[in-house]
């Protein structure tokens, strides 16, 4: 066993080298603040300015750092601490044997001192801006020496905060459990012991409504391991969920988030809109987001590595910019890739607020989400950080029976989208086997003409070079064997996946033949299903095996997102666009009178072969 686990470093380190792992590193997990130590010079220092955010209402601010080191480095960095009292936290050690740390709590992000300082090494004198957001608590910026591997604290500034720190923020939209139901989940500082909080919502324009809203938070121990329950541990807050209900089709909607004091004075968010879905089956013009394998970035360059999730920002700006003909995102895994380090699922939130409070943003989940071993989860890798599924379970609100398990059904129109959860087994037999076949065979094909299957991992087809490595097939071992025939059955028209950071369609495909051609327009009866993998969202970029399968009609090295648009019951466009410039690249259509696929209602529909 000792021989083989060596091995698998040795080969995770070439890997690594030659770009074929994507798992990621979080920037954060680089600084080994375990062991770091006091080396404070007195004539050091750090300032900060100014020294309240947030003055206007906004949830987000730029601070001005100031600092000198009498012994300056390439290697002194400067971290955002927040709680600002860092140094005084209590820490424990990791094993019984081992001393207390010094310091045993992560920055919230970081940045060299010599970044956009040139003369920093001569004059040991620098200044830089970061962008803050309000993450609950007050900020402190401490100066290190000793690069990230052995960080000594030689100086800390004095505190900074936001004028409301327990303010609501960054609500994110999802869709009911019934097509007329808008959800609003946000986060704040306040308990319900403090304050009660609701929505107050209504028609634009019309009378204004109150609903209440329920509150969840988690502590250190619901986390699995390390580092989300040691270094990476933050406070996540209240995060609160109200549920908007009897909406009329695709009629304007303005809500605010709301708490009620205990004295009965009131702290409001600024105002956001939403359009409510449309009625199942309505024909009308539909537009749906899909991608995965995300992450966040930051705009002011701090925390980045190799620029992982650089992109990310390339992403967003793109829906923002084209957000007036979006009219749903489904973000399928990997979201924040906080990886154990709490503190990014606000930064994360934050970066996508002003695509997620205008409309649903429906997440699917990701090994960055739930993989850790002994916890239930299908694979047994580290890839959460400890997570173990507990932030985005908590952080986001979706339609499944039970949100431990990230399996559900949603309706959009004139499109029903099945998402399987492939950290869960899935395979025939089990209780999401069931819900599969459910999903795609209780819906009625009259009204919801397309139906699309969704999963973060590919359980259809990749030509990944991270598939052909590490598993030496063209997808997730086990993945299509048991779901290819309910596709082919229940004539799903796309099946979309994540985890591979880049893209790829394939010709409708079958038991590993294409049935049809691959083409740029589909037309007449239902031939087969489409796959597509769709996870450049971001996240550092996954090469292609050399050799072209003949079934991978398109494929693209790099980042961008899909878009749907249903402009009837019969012409489905499908569009590829980079996130670099939100042009189209690839694209499709489908034209059907689905006869064929009418004639196949819950349990009747034929079993279909390549032969047929």
């Amino acid at each position: 066993m000792g021989l083989l686990v060596a091995l698998w470093a040795v080969l995770a380190s070439v890997l690594a080298c030659a770009g074929v792992l994507h798992a990621g590193e979080q920037p954060l997990s680089r600084i080994a603040i375990r062991r770091a130590t006091v080396a404070v010079a007195d004539s050091a220092s750090v300032k900060a300015r100014p020294a309240v955010l947030g003055l206007k209402g906004q949830s987000s601010d730029w601070v001005t750092i100031e600092f000198s080191h009498p012994n300056p480095s390439n290697d002194d960095w400067i971290g955002v601490f927040s709680p600002s009292g860092f140094s005084s936290e209590i820490c424990q050690p990791e094993n019984w044997e081992d001393l207390p740390p010094f310091l045993c709590t992560a920055p919230i992000k970081f940045q060299y001192a010599n970044f956009t300082n040139d003369g920093y090494n001569r004059t040991g004198k620098g200044s830089l801006k970061l962008q803050l957001i309000n993450q609950r608590a007050d900020f402190a910026f401490a100066l290190f020496s000793g690069g990230l591997s052995a960080p000594k604290l030689v100086a800390v500034s004095n505190k900074v905060t936001f004028e409301n720190a327990k303010a609501p923020v960054y609500p994110r939209l999802a869709q009911g459990k019934s097509w007329n139901e808008m959800t609003v989940t946000w986060t704040s500082g306040y308990s319900i012991k403090e304050a009660l909080p609701f929505v107050e919502w209504g028609p634009k324009g019309g009378h204004q409504m109150l609903s209440p809203a329920g509150t969840l938070t988690f502590g250190r121990n619901s986390m699995c391991g390390s580092p989300a329950r040691t270094v990476g541990w933050r406070d996540p807050g209240y995060i609160h969920t109200s549920f908007l209900k009897e909406l009329w089709p695709d009629a304007l909607y303005t809500y605010r988030l709301g708490h009620r004091l205990s004295d009965g004075t009131h702290i409001w968010s600024k105002s956001y809109s939403f359009r409510a879905s449309p009625y199942p089956g309505q024909d009308s013009l539909q537009r749906v987001v899909i991608f995965g394998d995300m992450g966040k970035a930051e705009v002011d360059g701090s925390d980045e590595y190799g620029n992982y999730e650089q992109a990310s920002l390339n992403t967003t700006k793109q829906i923002i910019s084209d957000l007036e003909n979006i009219d749903m995102v489904i973000h399928i895994g990997d979201l924040s890739y906080a990886n154990g380090y709490l503190s990014q699922w606000d930064q994360f939130t934050a970066q996508i607020e002003p695509i997620a409070s205008t409309v649903p943003y429906m997440i699917g989940s990701g090994n960055h989400e739930r993989d850790w071993p002994d916890t239930g989860s299908f694979y047994g890798y580290n890839d959460s950080g400890g997570e173990c599924g507990v932030p985005a379970q908590t952080m986001f609100y979706v339609p499944a029976e039970n949100r431990a398990k990230f399996w559900y059904s949603t309706d959009y129109g004139m499109f029903r989208f099945c998402i399987a959860d492939t950290e869960e087994d899935w395979r025939p037999g089990t209780v999401q086997y069931k819900f599969i076949e459910h999903c795609l065979s209780s819906v009625d094909r009259q009204k919801q003409p397309w139906l699309i299957f969704l999963a973060h991992r590919v359980l259809g087809y990749s030509s990944a070079s991270w598939y052909e490595i590490m598993m030496g097939s063209y997808g997730e071992p086990m993945g299509r064997e048991g779901l290819q025939d309910l596709w082919q059955k229940y004539k799903v028209d796309l099946a979309v996946f994540g985890h591979i950071h880049s893209y790829e369609r394939t010709c409708p495909i079958y038991q590993n033949r294409c049935v049809q051609d691959g083409s740029n327009h589909y037309s007449g009866r239902f031939n087969a299903t489409t796959h597509v993998v769709v996870g450049g969202g971001g996240a550092s970029l996954s090469p292609f095996r050399a050799t072209v399968p003949y079934w991978s009609f398109f494929r693209d090295f790099d980042f961008g997102f899909v878009k749907l648009t249903a402009f009837n019951s019969s012409f489905l466009l499908f569009e590829y666009k980079k996130s670099r410039d939100g042009n189209v690249y690839d694209h499709f259509t489908i034209s059907r009178d689905y006869r064929d696929v009418l004639a196949c209602s819950t349990d009747n529909c034929p079993r279909t072969t390549i032969s047929v």
